[in-house]
């Protein structure tokens, strides 16, 4: 797993003015708690953090006032719109103490001709010693075929890192692929549905002209008819 060190600050001022001018000072507000100790309002460098934690569950070392503090990032608030760092809750650990962390699954590989591949669970609850938590694990896909169906516990896991998630749910499932016409025909359903009406192409109408039997080619215009003679 990835450990980054990272200086941390302790701050004295709350409330969303104080939050504001720590941010206008590229630095985020974090609270720091766990263990039975009192939670520890903290600031921390905007850049080297957001650098950080775009490695899943990454270990951080704190250097908080001449002291080093081991901490996972438990809750992330960013800006809805830009995206930002507004807050992060961190959790201290210990080396050694074991923890329930959420991993993500990642599919190698490919299904066999004319499959789709669904992944039911993107992630996965697992139990991990604190130092050793792993970024995800990989699931092979290669050569799957219809039918296929790979739970929680086919899963093959690190050594040292037990499941939480229930062994009998569901991760990958391997059906048959849709045909492009039957894609069509759900999509003709669905607008039939709702009373949406195509106009034919002209491709379509030309097709229709030239399937149509020769006496239905058109009707003879008045006047046209042999008939049809001038009075004298």
């Amino acid at each position: 797993m990835s450990e980054v060190r990272i200086t941390a600050e302790p701050r004295t001022e709350f409330g969303k003015g104080a939050a504001r001018r720590i941010r206008r000072d590229k630095k985020v507000p974090a609270v720091l708690y766990g263990h039975g100790t009192d939670p520890r309002h903290i600031s921390l460098p905007g850049h080297e953090l957001m650098l950080a934690l775009k490695t899943s569950n990454v270990l951080l070392t704190l250097d908080l006032d001449g002291t080093d503090e081991l901490a996972l990032p438990k809750d992330i608030q960013r800006d809805p719109i830009k995206g930002f760092l507004e807050h992060v809750d961190l959790v201290v650990v210990r080396r050694g103490e074991k923890v329930n962390v959420e991993i993500g699954v990642h599919l190698v590989g490919e299904g066999a001709p004319e499959t789709f591949v669904t992944l039911e669970q993107q992630t996965l609850t697992v139990e991990a010693e604190a130092t050793h938590i792993p970024t995800g694990v990989d699931v092979s896909v290669e050569g799957a075929q219809v039918g296929t169906q790979i739970h929680a516990k086919d899963v093959t896991l690190p050594d040292g890192v037990t499941l939480v998630t229930d062994p009998e749910a569901l991760v990958v499932n391997v059906t048959a692929a849709t045909t492009a016409e039957e894609i069509e025909a759900e999509l003709a359903e669905a607008e039939a549905e709702v009373g949406i009406v195509h106009e034919p192409t002209a491709e379509e109408q030309a097709a229709e002209v030239e399937a149509a039997p020769e006496g239905d080619a058109g009707t003879a215009a008045p006047g046209d008819g042999e008939g049809d003679k001038a009075e004298s």
